[in-house]
C-alpha cells in the first residue's frame, strides 16, 4: 500500500513537470518561510528583491534533494545499501543494472528527471525576476547593484548544483540557460557530453566565487544560505569528476587551488561529535557547507516547512524503522545499511561512524525483540526482517520539538556539503601529486577517534572516504567507485561503460526526440 500511495501522489506531479513553465512567478512570490503570496510584485521594492531567491531555494530543497525516492534511488547505486530490502522495485533495477526500455519507463527516474529540471527552470524564471529589479535599480545606487549581482550568483549556484547533480544519474543531459524560460525551446533543446555539463559547472562556480558573500553558510546575511565557500567547493567537486583516475591531470591542481582556499580561510572546523552532527546540535554547524533548511519553527503545533502535502517529501520518514514499539519514531524502514557496510566499518574499528550510521532494528530484526539507541528509544524487530536502520537519518525523540508528536525528523536539517570532505578532498589531491596528505587525512580520522596515518596511500584515502560518508544520500560511494574505475570490481553485475548512468527517461525522449541516444 505504501509503495502505491508514494507513487500515484507522485504521478499526479509529473503535470507540473519538466515542460510546463506557467505559474513560476506565484511560486516565486512564495518565501520558504510560507507566508502568503501577492497577486502583483512591485520591482521598484528593493526590499523584495530576494524574493525570487527564497523561491528557487525552496524548489531545490523541496524537489529532488528531499525526495524519498530520488535519494532512494542515488544512495541504492553502492554496496553500502542492503539490495533486499526497501522499495523492491528500485533495488530490482538497480542492483541488477538493467536498462533499457524497463528502466527508461520506470516512473521515478522521469520523476526524478523532472523535479530536478523544474527546478532549474525555477531558477531560470528566478534570474529573470532578478532583471525586472534590476531595470528598477538606478546607476548611482551601487548598493542594490552589489545585491543584485549576488542575489543572481546565488540562484546560479543552484542551478548549476542541479545540473551537476541530474549528470551525475544520467551523463550527457540538457543545459538549460535563462533562454529555457521560452517553452518553445524546451522542444528543441539537445543533450551536452557529461564533461562539458562538469565544465560549465566549473565555469559557473567562478562567477559565483567572485560575487558571493565571504562567509561560512551559518554566518550568512540570510542564515545557511550559498556563500563563495559553497561555490569553491562544488568547483572541486566537478573538477574531481573530471579528473577521474588520472594523477597528472590538470583538474587535479583546480581541486588543490579550491579546497586549499576553503581550508585557509579558517572559516571552517569539524564538528567534534560525529553522532550529532547528524541531529539537532549540528545543524548548521562550523562544518556546514550546504545543507538545506527544513523547519517546524520550534513551534509545539501549527505549521511546518512540507513538499507537495508530504512532510519533507518523506526524506528522513521512509528511512524511519518499523517500529512497533518507539511511537512516534516509526517509518519505512527503508535504505537499510547492509552487511557489507556493517562489516567494513567494524573491520576497522570505526566505533563512532558505527554508531552513528548503524542503528539496530530489535535483535536481527526479530519481532518480539527489542534494541535501544544511544538516545534511549526503544525500537523493536519487524516482520521484514531488517535487522537495521540508517542512523544518520535518525532524529531521536528527546530532540523533537516539545509538543510535537509526529515523527519526521523535525525540525531537522539535511547535509549535503561538509567541510570533512573539502579536507579529504585536499588530502588526495596531495597524495596524487606525490605529496602527504596525512595532516587533512587525520584531522577526519581524529574526530571519530582513529589513531593518525603515515604516509596514506589512496586507497587508505579511498576507504576514509568510504566511511565518512557511508550510508548517505547523494551517492558518494558509487561516484568515487565509478570516478577511480573501481566499480566493476566492487559492485556485481556493473558494466563498464553501461552501468555509470542511468537512461533518459521514455517519456522524456518521446517529448523531446533530440534526448535520444
Amino acid at each position: 500500500m505504501e509503495n502505491r500511495k508514494h507513487k500515484i501522489w507522485i504521478l499526479s506531479l509529473l503535470t507540473a513537470s519538466l515542460f510546463i513553465v506557467s505559474g513560476c512567478s506565484d511560486f516565486l512570490d512564495n518565501p520558504l518561510e510560507n507566508q502568503a503570496p501577492s497577486v502583483t510584485i512591485d520591482y521598484t521594492d528593493m526590499n523584495r528583491m530576494y524574493q525570487p531567491v527564497s523561491g528557487a531555494y525552496s524548489s531545490v530543497s523541496k524537489g529532488g534533494f528531499a525526495s524519498w525516492v530520488h535519494t532512494f534511488i542515488k544512495a541504492s547505486q553502492s554496496d553500502d545499501i542492503d539490495p533486499r530490502t526497501g522499495y523492491s522495485e528500485v533495488n530490482e533495477l538497480i542492483h541488477t543494472y538493467k536498462s533499457g526500455a524497463v528502466i527508461k519507463g520506470f516512473w521515478a527516474l522521469d520523476d526524478m528527471w523532472s523535479r530536478y529540471y523544474g527546478s532549474i527552470l525555477t531558477c531560470n524564471s528566478a534570474l529573470t525576476e532578478l532583471d525586472k529589479f534590476g531595470a528598477n535599480i538606478s546607476a548611482s545606487d551601487e548598493a542594490n547593484k552589489k545585491l543584485l549581482v549576488r542575489y543572481q550568483a546565488e540562484v546560479r549556484f543552484l542551478r548549476a548544483l542541479l545540473h551537476y547533480f541530474v549528470s551525475r544519474s544520467f551523463g550527457d543531459v540538457p543545459i538549460l540557460g535563462i533562454e529555457s524560460v521560452d517553452p518553445a525551446y524546451l522542444g528543441t533543446v539537445g543533450k551536452s557530453k557529461v564533461e562539458d555539463v562538469r565544465k560549465h559547472v566549473i565555469t559557473e562556480m567562478d562567477f559565483c566565487i567572485a560575487n558571493l558573500e565571504d562567509a561560512r553558510p551559518n554566518e550568512a546575511t540570510h542564515q545557511g544560505g550559498v556563500t563563495k565557500y559553497t561555490a569553491l567547493f562544488l568547483k572541486a567537486k566537478a573538477a574531481m569528476d573530471l579528473a577521474g583516475n588520472d594523477n597528472g591531470s590538470a583538474y587535479w591542481d583546480t581541486v588543490l587551488e579550491t579546497t586549499e582556499q576553503i581550508i585557509n580561510s579558517g572559516k571552517f572546523s569539524l564538528f567534534p561529535d560525529y553522532y550529532q552532527l547528524w541531529k539537532k546540535p549540528g545543524k548548521l554547524s562550523n562544518e556546514s557547507i550546504l545543507e538545506f533548511q527544513y523547519t517546524d519553527f520550534g513551534n509545539p503545533t501549527g505549521d511546518v516547512v512540507t513538499s507537495g502535502g508530504q512532510v519533507w517529501d518523506n526524506f528522513y520518514l521512509f528511512q524511519a524503522p518499523e517500529n512497533t514499539y518507539g511511537d512516534p519514531i516509526n517509518g519505512s524502514g527503508w535504505l537499510i545499511p547492509s552487511d557489507a557496510a556493517v562489516k567494513f566499518l567494524k573491520d576497522r574499528n570505526d566505533a563512532i561512524r558505527q554508531k552513528t550510521t548503524i542503528q539496530l532494528s530489535g535483535i536481527d530484526g526479530r519481532p518480539g525483540t527489542y534494541s535501544v539507541t544511544p538516545d534511549g528509544d526503544t525500537i523493536s524487530g519487524n516482520t521484514s526482517g531488517k535487522k537495521y536502520f540508517n542512523g544518520k537519518a535518525y532524529f531521536p525523540k528527546s530532540q523533537m520539538t516539545p509538543g510535537r508528536t509526529g515523527w519526521y525528523g523535525a525540525n531537522n536539517n539535511v547535509r549535503v556539503f561538509r567541510y570533512a570532505e573539502v579536507l579529504l578532498m585536499n588530502a588526495e589531491v596531495k597524495i596524487r601529486k606525490g605529496q602527504s596528505g596525512d595532516a587533512p587525512l587525520n584531522l577526519v580520522r581524529q574526530r571519530v577517534g582513529l589513531t593518525p596515518l603515515t604516509k596514506a596511500t589512496i586507497q587508505q584515502l579511498l576507504d576514509e572516504r568510504h566511511a565518512e560518508f557511508i550510508c548517505e544520500w547523494w551517492g558518494e560511494r558509487f561516484n568515487d567507485l565509478v570516478r577511480t574505475d573501481q566499480a566493476a570490481m566492487v559492485l556485481q553485475g556493473f558494466v563498464k561503460g553501461e552501468s555509470e548512468f542511468f537512461p533518459i527517461p521514455q517519456a522524456q525522449e518521446d517529448r523531446n526526440t533530440n534526448l535520444k541516444n
